[in-house]
């Protein structure tokens, strides 16, 4: 079986951000970067499933952004991963959650994977759409918040669990090919290992320029900026709990409306 996992570089969570001079996004250029949460564990997930395959497969890394990106698809590598597709854009938070999707169909389509997976949504834009568009383009189904994989189910078809609302989940079955959107923190991601890291530097990155289709982007960033810290303080019943209670509660239901 061929696995794709989508990965993204983001900016670490222990960053100082800075807003960039357009203020349209932050300032990349003196800040650390990582990978994206959830995209750790999609490859992990991947990882196990060749595991469990007996190692009959590939883990393909896909990663669309500028050449810092390479860290990311490196330390994939590193991992397990056995080859990459970088998509080259250098204005990758420009494009739209459309766009990108369209970019990395274009780039793995004739991989015919038989299982894609990404993460649940970036730390950065957290639009949560890149997955589902893309499954929609490529014209197989997808499962999104997926905590847990019935490996040994896997076969024409695979059973998956999904988190739904209000502590509810599901267990579906579906056909393959298909694409997960993965959970944040449903396995023990491994780290990269000396015999790994030795290893990916023999391993194939496949360069590839982004093609965002003929449609333009259909939304843009008008302004970032971080939230203004306020501070208000009201008192309440003037001395008496009780009346001060009913006005709380009253608040709560008319203001803040959480009852």
């Amino acid at each position: 079986m061929k696995f794709i996992v989508l990965m993204k570089q983001v900016a670490n969570k222990d960053a100082v951000l800075r807003i960039d001079s357009e203020g349209t996004w932050v300032d990349e250029s003196d800040v650390s970067m990582q990978t994206n949460e959830s995209d750790g564990y999609a490859l992990e997930e991947a990882l196990r499933m060749k595991e469990a395959l007996g190692g009959d497969g590939e883990v393909v890394v896909c990663t669309l952004g500028k050449a810092s990106a390479k860290t990311v698809i490196k330390d994939a590598l590193a991992r397990g991963a056995d080859r990459a597709i970088h998509v080259i854009a250098e204005n990758a938070n420009a494009l739209s959650p459309y766009q990108i999707a369209s970019a990395i169909a274009n780039a793995i389509r004739e991989e015919n994977a038989d299982l894609i997976f990404a993460g649940l949504q970036s730390d950065d834009a957290s639009y949560g759409q890149t997955g589902v568009v893309l499954a929609e383009m490529l014209g197989i189904p997808h499962a999104t918040i997926v905590i847990e994989i019935d490996r040994e189910s896997a076969g024409s078809t695979l059973r998956v669990k999904r988190e739904l609302e209000s502590g509810w989940y599901q267990w579906f079955e579906y056909d393959l090919p298909a694409l997960l959107t993965i959970q944040s923190g449903i396995s023990q991601i491994r780290y990269a290992s000396l015999k790994g890291i030795m290893a990916a530097k023999k391993k194939e990155i496949r360069d590839v320029v982004a093609d965002t289709g003929e449609f333009a982007a259909s939304q843009k960033v008008e302004k970032v900026y971080l939230p203004l810290k306020t501070k208000q303080t009201q008192m309440l019943g003037n001395g008496d709990a009780k009346a001060g209670a009913v006005e709380l509660v009253e608040k709560l239901k008319t203001e803040v409306r959480v009852l």
